[in-house]
């Protein structure tokens, strides 16, 4: 294709992208919930976000305690099958999915920690497609692993092809980071069984591990004599994996087996007491991660049969991928959030998370499961091998309402509904200020850095009104202005950075369709000081004042 230089996915739509209004997480206290009781290591401060994905997404995205700081994310997103699930439209078209996936994926990898990793679920419909998009947002040099998951344990004779597993893709922001901050998985039942102590080793359990490794090296090919007086030579194709000073070293030290009889070929101990853990493989059967069955059990002692969760992931299989990705404290995000089994594993492993997730089942599901861990009656899933025993809490929100409306000559203008803090809030995620309105100085409603502000009006501002920002701001700050008009000699001030809203916001918006309101106390105003008799700085008093003073909604548009 002319003018491409790298293999990439194409699709038709791929070059829109939809515009983002931004958008701000409102608080509804009736559904947050915490434990009376506050124990050291419970986490308070995990988030339950009710809405669209992409909006929250965006949201989060530009807060300074989430960006860069998301240790592990999973997501499990409509494997876009064209079946039709209850709390799902599951039937999107191909290119509609492929779109709908990109469009988050960036923004995840924006929030995503340097040593953090993404996992995300998905079968056999879309995973090669998925796989491509996911190297061209993540990049292909960090591209970890894909996991096959045995989702199932038993035939379908009704298909030409039982399908018997998902994949888990799994990606790192650096996967030169990654190495060092995954971790290793605890033996199973299986592998602890091998570890015996046949000849009372006051070290503990061991096994036995073959002291032959495949190659040739002259130094590695010596005669081994047994205590019985067998002699032993590497196996044909191989080496002893150390050389012969090593191997005496391991010998007077009682690591080299013989065998009961004592002429067996050689082996070194490995002590049970010395193993960190084994390194995860691509392969997950279901005796380890849980299987679909499992998983819908969980779901019915939760809910009910009646009212049990579709198409859940069973604990065990978080677990494991939680594990591996995170440490206690860590950060873990998932914004297809279903039932709520990833922010519920989390909880119970000690682990911060953020959950959103649109449907309604984010309070009819989502809720009470989290309400049952915090008060630790949820006895089912990873409880008891988390050792569970309740505590923590988390807050639930919900978008804000858009800011812009049509007026009704079908004119765009900022929501009469949307108060002066929510706009100046939406500002400052819409230019990636922090918001952080100052009780001193009216100017101030965020800030980028130290010395850089931002001030958001809708009112239109002369260039004296300006000028007094300027004096005020200093030349050691910086002040970004958005206002809905302004005198253009503005531009001169050194100090002061000035745009326009709502045309700004209005050249990335879409529009959402919530339907909130919220009453919030008006943000601080500086106290107006006494007039003086006719004076310049009376005059500068006045303009000061006037800004101060002045309502975000005056109904005006500017130009």
């Amino acid at each position: 294709m002319a003018g491409k230089t790298k293999l990439e996915l194409t699709w038709i739509g791929k070059d829109e992208r939809p515009r983002l209004e931004p958008r701000i997480l409102i608080e509804e206290p009736e559904f947050s919930h915490h434990a009376e009781a506050r124990r050291e290591g419970d986490q308070f401060d995990n988030m339950l976000i009710h809405g669209d994905n992409l909006l929250a997404l965006k949201a989060l995205e530009t807060d300074p305690n989430v960006r860069g700081k998301v240790k592990c994310i999973f997501i499990d997103p409509p494997y876009n099958t064209g079946s039709a699930f209850e709390h799902y439209d599951d039937g999107v078209e191909h290119s509609l999915w492929l779109s709908m996936m990109r469009d988050r994926l960036e923004i995840l990898r924006n929030i995503l920690a340097e040593n953090g990793s993404i996992w995300i679920t998905v079968d056999d419909n879309e995973a090669h497609y998925l796989r491509v998009l996911c190297d061209e947002v993540f990049g292909r040099s960090n591209f970890i692993a894909n996991t096959v998951w045995q989702k199932r344990y038993s035939r379908e004779n009704r298909v030409v092809f039982g399908a018997a597993h998902d994949h888990i893709l799994i990606y790192a922001k650096n996967a030169s980071n990654i190495r060092a901050s995954l971790n290793k998985l605890p033996l199973e039942e299986k592998q602890l069984k091998v570890y015996r102590n046949p000849n009372n080793d006051p070290k503990g359990a061991w096994r036995g591990v073959s002291l032959a490794a495949q190659g040739f090296r002259p130094n590695q090919m010596y005669k081994i004599t047994a205590p019985n007086g067998k002699e032993h030579f590497p196996p044909a194709g191989s080496c002893w994996k150390v050389i012969e000073p090593k191997y005496q070293e391991l010998l007077e030290t009682g690591l080299i087996y013989f065998g009961k009889d004592g002429n067996a070929v050689p082996s070194r101990k490995q002590y049970l007491a010395d193993i960190e853990g084994i390194v995860p493989w691509t392969w997950w059967p279901h005796e380890e991660s849980g299987h679909t069955d499992e998983a819908k059990r969980e779901s019915q002692g939760l809910f009910g049969i009646a009212d049990a969760f579709s198409t859940p992931k069973p604990e065990r299989l978080l677990q494991r991928i939680i594990h591996i990705a995170t440490n206690p404290g860590d950060l873990v995000l998932d914004s297809f959030a279903g039932s709520g089994t990833t922010g519920a594993v989390a909880h119970k492993m000690g682990r911060r998370w953020i959950m959103v997730e649109l449907g309604e089942h984010a309070k009819t599901h989502i809720v009470p499961r989290m309400q049952k861990v915090i008060d630790g009656s949820d006895k089912g899933g990873v409880t008891e091998s988390a050792n569970w025993q309740g505590g923590g809490g988390y807050r639930f929100f919900k978008l804000a309402p858009s800011l812009l409306q049509k007026d009704k000559w079908g004119n765009l203008v900022i929501n009469k509904d949307y108060q002066p803090q929510m706009l100046a809030e939406a500002i400052c995620k819409h230019f990636n200020y922090t918001y952080a309105p100052s009780a001193e100085h009216y100017w101030m409603h965020g800030k980028a850095t130290e010395n850089a502000f931002i001030y958001v009006t809708t009112n239109s501002l002369t260039f004296d009104q300006l000028k007094v920002l300027s004096d005020e701001v200093g030349e050691e700050r910086s002040l970004l202005v958005c206002s809905m008009a302004y005198e253009a000699a503005g531009d001169n001030l050194t100090n002061l950075t000035i745009k326009k809203i709502p045309r700004v916001v209005l050249d990335r918006c879409e529009w959402g369709r919530d339907d909130y309101s919220l009453k919030i106390a008006a943000l601080p105003l500086q106290d107006e000081e006494p007039e003086e008799a006719d004076s310049k700085p009376n005059k500068s008093r006045k303009i000061k004042a006037s800004l101060a003073q002045t309502s975000l909604f005056d109904g005006s548009e500017g130009n």
